[in-house]
């Protein structure tokens, strides 16, 4: 059997609007591209490419996505110290916030936000006492 890290290296986003969506990526998470062309661009977050592509007719995700967006789950979660801090940071960018910062059940304090695409990110951190303590 072979031996391989179940880490996930890159992942492929599609955007109906490609300038908007650098744009956000850009300001938000403050990342500069690390390869880009007329149909796509790369961000690199530490261990991870962010891949969005550009699909005119791309429709932002509703229905259950949403309603979990809603309840502080997000599609993509990034994990920090600092749920509240971060939050500053997202509302000096410009990020609309779904919901949050807020604690939650499972041991977590999340605030939720769309990118222009619609694509749902989490911001986490682990309360003390939480499931992962």
């Amino acid at each position: 059997m072979a031996e391989w890290e179940k880490a996930i290296g890159a992942m492929t986003l599609l955007v109906g609007d490609l300038d908007r969506s650098k744009s956000f990526y850009q300001r938000v998470f403050g990342l500069p591209p690390q390869h880009e062309d007329e149909d796509s661009v790369m961000f690199r977050f530490k261990d991870m490419y962010v891949f969005l592509n550009k699909d005119p007719a791309h429709k932002p995700q509703g229905g259950k996505v949403l309603e979990l967006a809603r309840s502080g789950v997000g599609q993509f979660a990034i994990i920090v110290d600092d749920v509240d801090g971060v939050c500053a940071e997202l509302n000096e960018h410009g990020a609309t916030l779904i919901s949050g910062p807020s604690d939650r059940d499972w041991g977590m304090r999340t605030v939720t936000f769309a990118d222009p695409g619609g694509c749902i990110w989490e911001i986490a951190q682990e309360l003390p006492g939480g499931q992962g303590s």
